[in-house]
């Protein structure tokens, strides 16, 4: 039995948002109110000045088990996401072998089973070895546990295929998620395409890349009427797209957007100095800092202008929820050329810090940011069990200290991945203690 005591709570399942008091017993809530006196030999955690909520839901991580357990493993990625607030998971399949076989699927399910710090949701591919020419068993993924279908790092290229994928997602109603990236637009680019890629003398990927995917896509949703889904949100055109289907009544068409799109630049490949991101216009100085192989990532970190639609599109509810895309590499995958570089961020446990920065700043208010880290990606799963404190429900609670600042290092990290060009900056607000099913698996 378990109380915690004196938070504000916000659970926007509820419509709840002040001081209260939150029960525990037996893994599930059990009662909210205030004041509630401890029960014998109950443990009490003080959450006085801190944020109560449920736990915080990532519908994108990248778990990288099986096969390349040299990035990351079940284990070391759902201990980092506990420590990130994070207590359900899904695991996108782009693994080895991939996840487009039951037995895969189940290979990952009994694992997190035996080792997971969380839980953990598998993504089925969209075609055979998410290599876009021939579908997967949708049927007998969704069968064995598949939340949705995805080759994310490898966009559904062929129209067809996607509307054949469409079409059978439809049927069982789970999401088609895509990894939206024209490819000949995309082919031979590291970076956004800009003044910084041509200051660097990189090849950029255009907005268009991306715009133009997610034109097919929300055509192909229409046509099928089958559940889309847009990874990554990142380029204000693909915004406008999404905000014009919704408009027009597509409620079959979903986005997620990452903590780097809403608060990192492209600027942040010219590399970290001591007072921060170096670069602010065509002329700034290159430093030994720059071509920051840590900030390559996919889709590219985009200019302010995008930054700050994705802050609007998530403040008027084009942008249905965040997602990590959390991407952890060994040390072999980003010190080398900035060409030869992978794409990725270890995000898992500096997003809550990131985001933080927004409502400190004031650009989203917290319920909302709360919101869009619980209930709506437990909407987007149709699950009413998770991302709520409803009396019942499993105590699945994340606590935040809003104001402490801390100074990020990657040496502490529980993921292997330690690429983040966040190294040595200072956030503000961290959480302190994450709950599953009313155990501790994180305590700060």
């Amino acid at each position: 039995m378990l109380v915690i005591k004196g938070g504000r709570l916000i659970d926007p399942s509820q419509g709840v948002d002040g001081i209260a008091d939150l029960l525990v017993k037996d893994g599930v809530v059990t009662g909210v109110a205030s004041n509630i006196e401890p029960p014998e030999h109950a443990e009490v955690i003080d959450a006085t000045g801190m944020i109560v909520s449920p736990g915080f839901i990532d519908v994108h991580c990248h778990l990288r088990e099986p096969g390349f357990e040299d990035k990351e493993t079940i284990a070391t990625g759902t201990l980092a996401a506990a420590r990130g607030g994070f207590t359900t998971v899904c695991a996108m399949p782009n693994t080895n072998p991939t996840m487009d076989t039951a037995a895969t699927l189940e290979y990952v399910l009994r694992k997190a089973r035996e080792e997971a710090a969380v839980r953990v949701l598998p993504i089925g591919c969209v075609t055979k070895q998410s290599k876009g020419t021939e579908l997967a068993q949708m049927g007998e993924l969704a069968e064995t546990g598949a939340v949705g279908f995805s080759d994310d790092g490898n966009p559904v290229a062929d129209s067809n295929i996607m509307r054949q994928a469409l079409s059978y997602s439809s049927a069982m109603g789970l999401p088609v998620i895509n990894h939206c990236e024209e490819p000949e637009l995309f082919h031979g680019g590291s970076m956004n395409e800009g003044w910084i890629s041509n200051r660097l003398g990189v090849k950029g990927i255009p907005n268009s890349a991306e715009d133009i995917m997610v034109a097919r896509d929300i055509n192909l949703a229409r046509l099928t009427g089958g559940r889309y889904h847009v990874a990554h949100l990142s380029s204000s055109g693909a915004l406008e797209l999404v905000r014009r289907a919704k408009e027009q009544g597509m409620t079959n068409v979903t986005s997620e957007v990452t903590p780097h799109h809403l608060t990192l630049t492209d600027e942040a490949i010219l590399g970290r100095t001591p007072d921060g991101v170096n670069g602010s216009g065509a002329y700034a100085p290159l430093t030994p800092a720059a071509y920051d192989t840590t900030a390559k990532v996919n889709p590219p970190l985009r200019e302010q202008a995008d930054v700050d639609a994705m802050i609007q599109g998530l403040r008027d509810g084009v942008i249905d929820l965040i997602a990590t895309d959390h991407a952890p590499h060994n040390r072999t995958d980003k010190e080398c050329t900035f060409h030869e570089a992978a794409f990725g961020i270890s995000t898992l446990e500096t997003a809550l810090g990131q985001l933080m920065s927004l409502v400190h700043g004031s650009a989203i208010e917290l319920p909302l940011l709360i919101e869009k880290l619980t209930l709506a990606p437990a909407r987007f799963l149709h699950r009413e069990d998770i991302g709520t404190l409803k009396q019942g429900a499993p105590a699945d609670i994340t606590i935040i200290d809003p104001d402490v600042e801390w100074v990020v290092d990657t040496a502490q990290f529980a993921s292997k991945g330690k690429n983040t060009p966040l190294q040595g900056a200072t956030l503000r607000g961290r959480v302190c203690t994450t709950l599953v099913a009313g155990e501790v698996v994180h305590r700060e």
